[in-house]
């Protein structure tokens, strides 16, 4: 009986014991976190947010259940830009600390930004009833749940806010909205009508239900309210624009075009509501067949209230461009990067003008700038590099691209393929051959199926008679692809050729051939080759005749047709 307790005794001896260990290690692990954390926290504040990190995520291997924690971490994915580890951070931390209202508001947020509307709009009502005081997180609700389709549920929520902060223009207009959603058109205006009914004076208001007329055919109720506004506020710029709409309705286009000057030259009107205002002007003249110029004059009137507008003038260069006009077009265009020397939109209409007028002097001088004001836009790079081609500056352009390389985003692997496809092009015709077959490979490397280059790439090794079967696979994605794009049907032709395939080489140059809008000479250059070939000489001579009336050139098509002969173009 002694011997029982005495080893009950020790069994509770070794039991306190080994609490009282694991109090002490709780206890150690907790003040090393809180070193950490509070460590963490300094750092973050002082601006030294990779060391935080680094804490933080220390303090995470030491408990991961800290709601204080995961909530701070959540910010930092946030920085890294990964949402999906931030939601992570977050839910564990509303799990570990279900109280706190930052961290579920904070939750709710990112979950409604990244399109998880269900979750979203379960953080909202908890949050809802938790926080009844907090009106606004109603707001939050309805929009969660407009999202996720619960478009009853949004109008509730929506009722709750107007109840708790009265009627207002931005909830009646929102459940005017969702009401229409829900195919319930006599409470969806409803919703407008008590608003103008609540604020008579407020023509805002009854525009917006004149408007609402309109929309349903009723022009004569339209015609009353926009009076009605007209009334309270004779200067009310939204009247003209409204009354314009009307006398659209109503098949009034003088009187409509009248009211659109009237509302252009309101200065109370903002200028962005009277470009609106001209853009719908614009395309309705074109929707009519009408001579757009017309709206010239209004752009010039718009040019002199408001001088510092450089959108106003990329508009006005935009409708001079459309007119012909290009001079006209570029000097506005011209004036916008003056004035704001950053304006890409700009710089972009004058590089298209510049590219479509074939002054290439001018597109390198702009696509040059454009490197030198944005030079992490690899669009430039290219540009330039086209422009120094056609200019045959082949070494200036192959640099051009190989620099362009350097800034395109690793993602974009399309693109790198296209500059690789470019710099391939160009060596070929400074005739680096092998240079060129290695930029093709790195090309479709990026992008395997970049048709321009397998095309380019199957052509070039079947004159240089080289990897034949390499090219024939190539050329034949890109007929896949494209089978009626004679020059890929052209490229595969003299594919079956150089093989000594004389059948499938004339099936297809015929094939290229109907297919052509062009009347290419070297279509029917090739063409007579092949027949040659194909022992229909004759046919062959008439086809190489063809070619040269077409404007092939050189001393082989001419003795080809002396010689009635087909000679190899190393052969001259």
């Amino acid at each position: 009986m002694t011997g029982q307790r005495m080893c009950g005794f020790l069994l509770t001896f070794f039991l306190l014991i080994n609490i009282a260990v694991a109090h002490a290690d709780n206890t150690k692990r907790q003040r090393k976190f809180d070193y950490f954390y509070y460590e963490g926290l300094k750092l973050k504040h002082a601006g030294k947010y990779d060391a935080a990190f680094d804490a933080f995520t220390h303090c995470l291997s030491i408990d991961s259940t800290s709601a204080p924690l995961l909530y701070e971490l959540s910010s930092f994915y946030m920085q890294l830009e990964r949402p999906e580890k931030a939601l992570e951070m977050l839910r564990g931390a509303v799990a570990y600390g279900p109280g706190n209202f930052n961290y579920k508001m904070a939750l709710a947020t990112l979950s409604r930004n990244m399109g998880m509307f269900g979750e979203a709009v379960e953080v909202y009502e908890e949050l809802v009833k938790e926080y009844p005081s907090k009106t606004e997180l109603n707001y939050y609700l309805a929009d969660a749940l407009t999202q996720q389709g619960e478009i009853g549920k949004a109008i509730e929520a929506y009722d709750a806010l107007e109840s708790s902060m009265g009627m207002n223009e931005a909830f009646s207009m929102q459940k005017y909205r969702l009401y229409t959603l829900l195919e319930q058109p006599d409470k969806a205006f409803k919703e407008v009508e008590n608003l103008a009914a609540k604020y008579p004076m407020e023509p805002r208001y009854q525009i917006i239900l004149g408007d609402l007329y309109l929309e349903k055919g009723d022009t004569d109720n339209a015609y009353k309210v926009y009076q009605k506004a007209h009334e309270t506020d004779p200067t009310n710029p939204h009247y003209f624009v409204s009354m314009a709409n009307y006398y659209e309705a109503t098949n009034d286009k003088a009187a409509a075009e009248s009211r659109i000057r009237d509302a252009l030259v309101n200065e109370k009107l903002d200028v962005e509501t009277k470009v609106n205002i001209l853009s719908r002007y614009i395309i309705r003249l074109q929707q009519n067949q009408k001579d757009t110029e017309s709206a010239n004059a209004l752009f010039e009137t718009l040019l002199e209230q408001h001088p510092e507008e450089t959108e106003l003038k990329l508009m006005y260069g935009s409708l001079l461009a459309l007119q012909g006009k290009k001079e006209e077009a570029r000097f506005q265009f011209q004036l916008a990067t003056e004035m704001e020397p950053e304006n890409e939109a700009a710089w972009g209409r004058l590089l298209e003008l510049s590219l479509q007028s074939q002054d290439i002097p001018e597109a390198i001088r702009i696509s040059s700038k454009c490197i030198e004001l944005f030079p992490t836009a690899p669009q430039y790079y290219f540009y330039l590099g086209v422009a120094y081609y056609q200019e045959e500056k082949y070494q200036e352009a192959s640099d051009t691209y190989t620099k362009g390389l350097t800034v395109i985003p690793a993602e974009n692997g399309s693109l790198k393929s296209d500059f690789y496809g470019q710099i391939g092009d160009i060596s070929y015709q400074m005739g680096h051959m092998e240079k060129a077959f290695e930029a093709y490979d790195e090309a479709l490397k990026y992008n395997e199926n970049n048709i321009v280059v397998l095309n380019n790439y199957a052509y070039f090794l079947s004159v240089a008679n080289k990897d034949l079967k390499k090219a024939e696979r190539m050329s034949a994605i890109t007929i896949k692809q494209e089978p009626d794009n004679p020059t890929y049907l052209d490229t595969y032709a003299w594919i079956f050729f150089r093989q000594g395939n004389y059948t499938l080489a004339k099936f297809y140059i015929e094939s290229a051939l109907t297919k052509d809008k062009t009347n290419s000479s070297e279509l029917l250059d090739h063409y007579g080759d092949i027949l040659y070939m194909s022992g229909e000489k004759e046919k062959a001579v008439e086809q190489w005749e063809k070619a040269k009336e077409l404007g092939k050139t050189g001393s082989i098509i001419d003795r080809k047709i002396q010689e009635k002969t087909y000679l190899e173009k190393d052969e001259e």
